[in-house]
């Protein structure tokens, strides 16, 4: 069985995590990308949909503020 090499771009793309660029977050944001990272490891989807994102939000306990 063929192995890959660690410098080939296939491994070096799995290593890169795009969230991790070069920027301060804020403790909110750092909250929601490791919760959102949580929910896609539980469940094995890469790409939750918008329903998915919207129960991550509400476990941290997120809610919508009506206006009046």
């Amino acid at each position: 069985m063929p192995t890959a090499r660690l410098n080939s771009p296939r491994v070096l793309r799995r290593r890169i995590d795009p969230t991790t660029c070069e920027r301060d977050y804020s403790n909110d944001e750092v909250e929601f990308m490791r919760a959102v990272d949580r929910y896609k490891r539980s469940t094995g989807r890469m790409f939750p949909t918008t329903s998915e994102l919207l129960g991550v939000l509400r476990s941290l306990g997120y809610t919508k503020v009506v206006a009046g």
